[in-house]
């Protein structure tokens, strides 16, 4: 019950303190709230911004393989004089990987472009234009508000068939109902069989809400698929069960027998798969993540010099007080706790005022970009330890002080 009670006394001193040299709090605390601020919130912008393009890469398929020209690797080593020799994927050998393939469950041709969509006097530009063969379906994640997907029948005649965006069809058909109606794309008109499901804005401009999907076989009727202007590739998802790796080693070995590699020859093709793009920004965030802690360091190390003003200026000016505390019986580490409790609440103070200020920021920016912020709990308690840790350091030598204190120098002390 004393400790308690002496907690308490503590805390109500510190607030005191605060409330009667405002000025002197004000500049002290500023350091740790800078400090806790800058720390915090780029720690919270790189798990927003992480679980943003992890959640916008989940929809490329964790357990999906992207056979192409390109790998998804960049650098200043990053040959791309000898990757611009090398050959497009094309149909013929994604069916041919269809059919060697053990491990694929499904495997689709793709390719695209970005075209000018009309319908009767209206248009929308810039509209991305996909083309793929049947099992595009079954890998990639979206989903279709009306109508339906287009079948492996028209898929294989080339019917001129699509589905269009959720945006492509407020654009073109301004509410009214889109199915049983046509585009024209480059002189060809299409019937559109299905919208696709509102998707929403993607950091990787992923989003099929821009987009028109049709059949790979008629692509071919009005454009070379196979050409670099389309960027074709093969997509190939694995079995149920079956480790990604697994079947990258397997589509390798089937890419290299298709093209008659020898043994010593160099691959001509790149294997991608979704989780490259996160390994390959986790040492771009592992950088911000270390220059916000070297900054807020420098904001906390003045802060702490601060709390540590106050500290030594409260010993000072309650030495009476502490004589008479020791005098009556008052044990040293009593003394020591009471000013390491002041410390710490007034850390406090300026690491809440802080994460409040994030907190606000995470409004602020949620608000004016399409990207979601958020201060997860995680993050307070990072910034709650992280203030209770400098106001131990910086309150230890007052308090040390303080507690040291001979009891009769310190009554007759004027």
């Amino acid at each position: 019950m004393i400790f308690l009670r002496l907690i308490g006394d503590s805390i109500k001193f510190a607030f005191s303190s605060l409330i009667n040299n405002k000025l002197r709090t004000f500049l002290s605390l500023l350091g740790v709230t800078i400090g806790i601020f800058s720390i915090i919130s780029v720690m919270t912008t790189i798990d927003s911004l992480e679980r943003t393009i992890r959640d916008n890469v989940s929809s490329l398929g964790n357990n999906t393989i992207y056979i192409q020209k390109w790998p998804w690797s960049f650098g200043s080593d990053y040959p791309w004089w000898k990757y611009v020799q090398r050959p497009l994927p094309k149909i013929d050998e994604a069916e041919l990987v269809k059919i060697r393939s053990v491990f694929a469950d499904n495997v689709a041709f793709v390719a695209s472009t970005a075209k000018t969509v009309k319908y009767d006097k209206l248009a929308v530009e810039n509209t991305g234009i996909m083309f793929a063969s049947h099992d595009y379906g079954n890998i990639r994640d979206f989903n279709i508000d009306k109508g339906r997907y287009f079948s492996e029948q028209e898929s294989y005649t080339g019917k001129n068939v699509a589905i269009i965006g959720d945006f492509v069809a407020q654009e073109l058909y301004q509410g009214a109902e889109p199915l049983g109606k046509t585009i024209e794309i480059s002189g060809s008109k299409l019937n559109v069989i299905g919208v696709f499901t509102k998707e929403g804005e993607d950091m990787f401009n992923n989003s099929m809400d821009m987009m028109v999907l049709a059949p790979i076989n008629f692509g071919k009727t009005i454009f070379d698929v196979e050409s670099d202007a389309l960027n074709p590739f093969i997509t190939v998802s694995a079995k149920e069960n079956v480790p990604v790796n697994q079947l990258i080693d397997e589509l390798s070995i089937i890419m290299r027998t298709i093209r008659r590699l020898k043994p010593m020859e160099e691959d001509d093709f790149a294997i991608n798969q979704a989780s490259m793009i996160t390994k390959g920004l986790d040492s771009i965030f592992g950088i911000i993540d270390i220059a916000g802690w070297i900054i807020g360091g420098f904001a906390i190390l003045v802060g702490g010099f601060g709390i540590a003003n106050i500290m030594f200026v409260s010993v000072k000016e309650r030495t009476r007080q502490i004589g008479i505390q020791k005098a009556i019986g008052a044990k040293s580490y009593l003394i020591l706790t009471q000013f390491l409790t002041e410390a710490v609440v007034l850390s406090l103070v300026g690491g809440i005022i802080g994460l409040v200020l994030v907190w606000l920021l995470t409004l602020l920016v949620s608000g004016i970009t399409p990207l979601t912020f958020a201060l997860s709990l995680q993050n307070i308690a990072s910034g709650t330890i992280i203030s209770v840790v400098i106001g131990i350091v910086s309150g230890f030598a007052p308090a040390r002080k303080a507690a040291s204190l001979d009891p009769v120098t310190a009554i007759n002390y004027v």
